[in-house]
């Protein structure tokens, strides 16, 4: 995965997300249900610019590694996922409505899990090793700078 140049800052927002259906129900038995499933998640990724790296539909789960934008947020593009996909799985399966009788396809809770190239044990050692370097100060300002560090 390959750091993004952005208008205001350079980096990468990728998350490992995991989406329950309510009660944990196996709702996505079937390879058309799957297959349903990960067209809808795809489209409304694909019209809100998050990029899909890799996605699995379990019976009763939904594993997602996403990329997307700094302006969007976790939690937004969460809800937007949830919010998209219920209303799309219901129309196109409207037998899920039996089975989730209260409208809700998928569960309050969501697990997720920022990811990146590097572990944190390197980003640690980065920080704390980087700062051990003294800085040196030449010029008529390096006296007057010494009464602050004392």
């Amino acid at each position: 995965m390959e750091l993004n140049s952005y208008s205001h800052g350079y980096g990468q927002i990728t998350y490992h997300i995991v989406l329950v259906p309510k009660y944990r129900h196996k709702i996505f038995y079937g390879s058309v249900m799957k297959a349903d499933c990960e067209k809808v998640i795809r489209g409304i990724c694909d019209r809100k610019g998050y990029k899909v790296i890799s996605i699995h539909i379990g019976d009763d789960h939904v594993h997602l590694f996403l990329e997307f934008h700094p302006t969007d947020t976790l939690s937004g593009v969460i809800k937007q996922l949830k919010g998209e996909s219920a209303v799309l799985l219901f129309r196109l399966h409207p037998e899920l409505r039996k089975k989730l009788w209260n409208g809700n396809l998928w569960s309050a809770g969501k697990f997720y899990r920022s990811v990146g190239n590097v572990t944190a044990d390197t980003i640690k050692h980065y920080i704390t090793e980087s700062q051990q370097k003294p800085v040196t100060v030449k010029g008529p300002e390096q006296s007057s700078l010494r009464q602050f560090l004392k």
